[in-house]
């Protein structure tokens, strides 16, 4: 496949994700790259998700890593940046799901609330006994 966009959509969840390909990549492998951010980005529990994801190989022969991905995809109202660099596309696949949740993981359960759960010591205006 040369270079042009396709998207993720997963029908259930608020997800609008863009897949930008550069290079030639296989029919399945941008399948199972699909099939990977869908199990990544359509979670039940995650706010809405919109962003990209640019997938490219190198032209170069001799390049160890050619496969390289970078995303910005926003949860909800925070911004989840990644990058990843592999050997083939389906192990970039695999890694960008790897990192993804990791990152989508920790967006999700992170709240204003969580950070401020001791009361304040009584020199910062908390309660006296």
């Amino acid at each position: 496949m040369t270079a042009g966009d396709t998207g993720v959509r997963a029908p259930e969840t608020a997800v609008a994700v863009r897949v930008r390909v550069e290079g030639e990549m296989s029919e399945e492998d941008l399948a199972y790259l699909r099939e990977k951010m869908e199990a990544v980005l359509g979670r039940p529990g995650l706010p809405p998700v919109s962003g990209e994801i640019r997938v490219s190989r190198a032209a170069a022969h001799h390049v160890g890593q050619p496969w390289t991905a970078g995303a910005e995809i926003r949860v909800g109202h925070c911004l989840v940046v990644v990058h990843a660099r592999e050997q083939s596309a389906r192990e970039l696949a695999d890694r960008l799901q790897d990192r993804l949740r990791s990152r989508t993981d920790r967006v999700a359960h992170r709240t204003h609330g969580t950070r401020r759960t001791a009361t304040p010591p009584p020199w910062r205006g908390g309660e006296t006994l």
